[in-house]
């Protein structure tokens, strides 16, 4: 008999040589896949104790699949009558497709036909399909013109230990075979088979769900993974020997017995909130007596390093690419175990520098995106890490030559914190790439209702010629030093990469804690505003605004527009008359809101957005400002504005600050491009002005260049006042938008 044992990308050396310590014979890796054995007993063995097989499979046949027909032809042929028990219920399992053959549900159907019909002729009898709880299930795997028929004796993954651990929902779970996986690449088998009689150590880093727990418990216990399964794929094969699986199933409880004195350490070290408890959950699930014992990154990998017999494994497979904050937070944690055996499942190679070693690579897929089991020897001569100091403490750091940065950004958070308070203000960029290699915008946000202080930190693109992994790291030394120089919770840090784009870069990506996204909608007291989920509230100018760290825009207010805002204001309250204010791309309405505080006795607030109108509304009303004589217009601004010009309805002060793209398919022009569409906007902008009324036109491109003999022709003065509105915490970076005051000649 041939069998197949299949497995994740990347598995195949792992699942090998699990299967040769089996004592499975004629062992042979294949892509996806192990083929084994030749005997019933090694098929039964690998279905109850690989912690690493996804399904066992005996091979029947290889047809020919060229097509339809020749593959009903070749799965009928097969003595089906000898496979499915009598009255056994039926499921096919297909995959893979070719040129004739292009979906895998019609592949299905097609050896359903063929079996169906084969058994009807031997039996006249039918079988049933059970596509959810079948008795036997069949499974059909195309490789070219020829198909692979095999039938599945596991029934349904193997990963599936059947046990039930239902975790924390904002812990991101580790699948039991790729935790399996992880100790077998860390050698935790050596490792227990290495260990005195205080047994083995597993610090485990970020664990998470704990299924590396439950994982490496069983392994030190000798306990079965499959011993908890109440159903398997073979209770249905006519070919199944109860005799033989019913002594695995005896001589697997007996090494469970034997096993259940044998000591054994796990340590838990991950402060993310409900993932200790998950992991008790887990190991109570699954049978395990075991206790963790929970404690720092540093109190684990101290024990580790103690300890005769040990392994470290570490989890950053749930940190996403576009969360350096928290990888940033992990990596400096992790440090500690620099020189220990360590197993990583990991999404990039920063741990590598984090380690101070070269780890042996096997490249895996988590989801659907590609990620690496990283194994790092044991070592006597690691170098020591890089450190900063940082308020007396040492900071470790993946680039030496980051202690530039602390140094320089340490110096300006001094300076602009005592600027800040001179000026009353709470919200303000820190640093803005001040040292060319470290190229990022830092600004610092405190809260005024709701307590707390937040960093959002904005990674300007690196030109070409910069090594991608060097900047990576970089940005992750930053992300170390940023929260401790100033005085932030890493968890409190949101990031942002630019990326070059038309018309000049935008943000591509936002890490942001997954905790803090989970909270809900809350109101601070009866009849207040309701505050979304993770949003804070912060004042500028006398005035409170809503800011939100975790939504996938903006934050809600532009810093860089404090002064204009000011000036909105101090424009509103020489204005006479019927005192009508316009902000056109509105967004969360902020100049709304001082043009308000200056007297505006009625507003227009225009956006596309419901939702950026729906935050301006409730920071118009925090601040309040209701009634109808504040109104909010969800529209295409270009068209808007068009449509006004034919209207009796005029402003006195406008304020509009474009975007520098947008493509939205909602609007009406197919795009919107601020250089080669700003003349159009500014006149019909000019046309709703009553006599005498004035307009601030602004961007952020940074070469934009205004038409100015276009308008002149059309009647319209430009005024450029952008040096007038830059605050000074934005001195370094004077393009950071141009801005205009617009007037009927």
């Amino acid at each position: 008999m041939e069998f197949v044992a299949t497995c994740p990308k990347g598995f195949e050396r792992l699942l090998a040589d699990e299967l040769r310590r089996m004592g499975a014979g004629r062992v042979r890796p294949l892509a996806g896949q192990v083929s084994f054995g030749d005997r019933l007993e090694d098929a039964y063995r690998a279905c109850l104790w690989s912690r690493l097989a996804s399904r066992v499979l005996v091979v029947l046949a290889r047809v020919g699949a060229h097509d339809a027909d020749a593959l009903y032809e070749g799965v009928s042929a097969i003595p089906w009558e000898g496979q499915l028990a009598a009255g056994a219920t039926l499921a096919v399992d297909a995959h893979g497709t070719n040129a004739q053959l292009r979906n895998t549900q019609f592949v299905a159907l097609r050896v359903k036909d063929a079996i169906s019909d084969r058994l009807v002729a031997e039996r006249g009898v039918r079988p049933v399909t059970d596509t959810a709880r079948p008795d036997l299930t069949v499974d059909v795997r195309l490789t070219g013109g020829h198909a692979t028929v095999s039938i599945d004796l596991a029934g349904e993954p193997l990963f599936r230990r059947g046990y039930d651990s239902r975790g924390a929902d904002g812990v991101a779970p580790l699948r039991p075979d790729y935790a399996a996986a992880l100790l077998a690449a860390g050698g935790w088998r050596e490792v227990c088979d290495g260990a005195g009689p205080e047994g083995p150590v597993l610090a485990a880093l970020w664990p998470g769900q704990g299924s590396v727990l439950v994982e490496a418990a069983g392994e030190a216990l000798d306990r079965a993974p499959g011993m908890l399964r109440a159903r398997w794929g073979f209770t249905g094969w006519a070919g199944h020997d109860e005799p033989a699986w019913l002594s695995l199933l005896e001589e697997a409880r007996a090494r469970s017995v034997a096993g259940e004195g044998r000591p054994c350490s796990l340590l838990v070290a991950d402060d993310r909130p409900g993932a200790v408890a998950s992991c008790r959950q887990a190991l109570r699930a699954a049978g395990v007596a075991l206790e963790p014992r929970v404690v720092s990154p540093d109190e684990a990998t101290g024990a580790a390093r103690a300890a005769a017999s040990a392994l470290v494994t570490c989890d950053l497979s749930w940190i996403s690419d576009g969360a350096p904050a928290r990888e940033a937070a992990a990596l400096a944690a992790s440090s500690g175990a620099a020189g220990l055996r360590v197993a990583a499942l990991a999404r990039t190679a920063a741990l590598d520098a984090a380690l101070r070693s070269e780890p042996e690579v096997t490249e895996v897929i988590v989801g659907r995106d590609p990620a690496q089991v990283r194994v790092y020897a044991p070592r006597r001569d690691v170098e020591p890490p890089a450190t900063v100091e940082i308020a007396g403490e040492r900071v470790p750091v993946l680039v030496p030559a980051s202690d530039q940065f602390a140094r320089r950004l340490a110096k300006v958070a001094r300076l602009r914190a005592r600027w800040a308070r001179r000026e009353d203000v709470s919200c303000y960029r820190v640093y803005d790439a001040d040292l060319p290699d470290y190229a990022v915008a830092i600004e610092l946000y405190e809260g005024s209702e709701t307590p707390g202080r937040w960093l959002q930190v904005s990674e300007y693109a690196a030109p070409r010629g910069v090594d991608p992994e060097l900047a990576r790291r970089r940005l992750l030394d930053v992300l170390a030093i940023a929260p401790r120089a100033l005085g932030v919770a890493p968890r409190d840090v949101s990031v942002r990469v630019r990326t070059r784009a038309r018309g000049g870069s935008q943000y591509a990506d936002e890490g942001r804690a997954p905790e803090r996204a989970a909270r809900g909608a809350r109101r601070d007291r009866p009849g207040r505003v309701e505050l979304p989920a993770g949003a804070h509230l912060v004042d500028e100018g006398g005035l409170t605004f809503e800011v939100n760290f975790d939504a996938r825009h903006d934050c809600g207010i532009f810093l860089d527009h404090r002064e204009t805002r000011s000036r909105i204001r101090e424009m509103m309250k020489r204005t006479q008359g019927s005192r009508r204010f316009l902000n056109l791309f509105a967004y969360t309405g902020t100049a709304t809101c001082y043009a308000a505080d200056g007297g505006a006795k009625f507003t227009t607030t225009v956006d596309l957005s419901r939702p950026s109108l729906d935050w301006a509304r409730r920071n118009m009303a925090r601040n309040g400002f209701t009634g109808p004589e504040h109104e909010f217009v969800q529209a295409d601004v270009l068209a808007w504005v068009s449509g006004q010009r034919h209207t009796r309805n005029r402003w006195d002060l406008i304020f509009c600050d474009v975007p520098t793209f947008s493509n939205s398919a909602r609007m009406r022009k197919a795009s919107f491009d601020v250089q080669r569409d700003h003349v159009e906007l500014i006149i019909g902008v000019s046309r709703l002005l009553v006599r005498g009324g004035s307009a601030i036109f602004s961007c952020n491109l940074r070469g934009f260049k205004p038409d100015v003999e276009k308008l002149g022709r059309a009647g319209v003065r430009l005024t450029d006042i952008t040096d007038e509105t830059i605050p000074e915490d934005f001195a370094r970076n004077r393009k950071i938008h141009h801005a205009y005051l617009v007037e009927r000649a």
